[in-house]
């Protein structure tokens, strides 16, 4: 079906942060399949842990114990300081199960007609659940009548939640990013999450935050909250776990992790040997490579190496990121630098309309760093220069 409006390249093999197309092309990866290749492309850890596990056993059910899921969880859950883990196959399920969790605490402690406060610019997925949860009028559009029982808010807002609250009865849980990715590489004011947990506190909602895009290191700490020295209630994971082979996570602590029991909530495919048995490597890697930090140490250079580049420059709206999630914001819709881009052999994406976002993996090297910063700023500075060219044609006298 046309759901995707694709590149014209189609790619056959990879290394670390490169691409080679299917005529031989090479392309330095900033995109990493949107978040979700953070060891790169063919990392001998996950390649080999991969390959045994297939050769050995892919999938049983879950009728069974699964030794591999069993390890993850308990590895995720130490990491995470978290009590228990349902495993599906994507963040999407990831957040479904989440929603469920909240609907079904509330059901257990008499609330009728729960209400789940969400974010306006969140993208949390694209099931009906999810897709409502999600702030993006644009992905809504055509598939109303969405599910009831969620209420929005603007993000970085405490004053608009405080308001939810004394007007809400029924609100059971907030859920939330901690940086917005695909509303625009987002990051609130450092107090927020703080100042969210103890909202929740307060008010005996549960705190769940989205990690999909900002977990396993993206942003310089293995999940983006610990930036903010919080726990969550619930926390969902997917994109880097396993380094493309699909797998999402949903955690919960406390009182939340109980609430799913035998028969509510469930899964064919999900935590399966396979995915586990990749998910299990990535996390070795993260530690033994040292990426988290890595991720804190390059993306800082990036990020002045762009404002030392293009602050300054008309156009430019904004230059701001965390670790290897970055965004430029330019004053106007730039679509095509996608296309700029991918003709110079560089894989990056534009989203919320005027965002160039860059979501390189974690074992990008110092020599592929510069390379993005030198195309990218030199294909901006284009840009913005065309612009005004055309700008100043269509304004002088015939």
């Amino acid at each position: 079906m046309a759901t995707y409006k694709r590149l014209p390249v189609a790619f056959a093999h990879g290394e670390g942060a490169w691409l080679w197309d299917t005529e031989g092309r090479r392309y330095l990866d900033a995109l990493a399949g949107i978040a979700v290749c953070g060891l790169g492309h063919s990392h001998p850890a996950v390649r080999a842990a991969v390959c045994d596990q297939a050769a050995t056993l892919i999938h049983t059910s879950n009728l069974y114990q699964v030794p591999q899921q069993a390890e993850l969880g308990a590895r995720l859950c130490g990491a995470a300081g978290m009590d228990r883990v349902f495993f599906g196959n994507s963040g999407a399920e990831a957040n479904e199960a989440a929603i469920k969790l909240a609907r079904l605490y509330a059901n257990q402690r008499g609330i009728a007609n729960p209400a789940i406060l969400v974010m306006e610019n969140a993208f949390h997925g694209r099931t009906l659940a999810t897709l409502t949860a999600t702030g993006n009028r644009k992905a809504q559009a055509g598939f109303e009548p969405l599910v009831q029982g969620f209420v929005r808010v603007p993000y970085n807002d405490i004053d608009a939640i405080e308001t939810v609250a004394e007007n809400r009865p029924n609100i059971v849980a907030v859920l939330v990013e901690p940086i917005q990715g695909e509303g625009g590489i987002v990051i609130p004011a450092e107090d927020y999450l703080p100042r969210l947990r103890t909202l929740c506190d307060r008010h005996g909602w549960l705190l769940m935050v989205d990690e999909i895009q900002t977990g396993m290191g993206r942003t310089g700490r293995l999940f983006a909250h610990q930036w903010s020295g919080i726990k969550p209630d619930v926390m969902t994971l997917a994109k880097g776990l396993a380094n493309g082979i699909p797998i999402g996570a949903c955690l919960a602590s406390g009182a939340a992790a109980d609430v799913l029991g035998p028969g509510s909530h469930g899964s064919t495919f999900g935590g399966n040997p396979l995915a586990c048995r990749a998910a299990l490597a990535v996390l070795d890697s993260l530690e033994q490579e040292g990426l988290p930090a890595r991720a804190t140490e390059l993306g800082e250079r990036l990020l002045d190496g762009f404002r030392s580049r293009l602050n300054g420059i008309a156009g430019v709206r904004d230059i701001r990121g965390r670790g290897l999630m970055i965004g430029i914001e330019l004053d106007r819709p730039c679509p095509e630098l996608v296309s700029d881009a991918l003709a110079r052999g560089l894989l990056i994406n534009v989203t919320a309309g005027s965002l160039v976002r860059l979501l390189p993996p974690l074992i990008l090297d110092d020599d592929q760093a510069i390379e993005i910063l030198d195309t990218l700023s030199a294909l901006i500075l284009t840009f913005l220069s065309a612009d005004a060219d055309a700008a100043a044609a269509a304004g002088s006298p015939s």
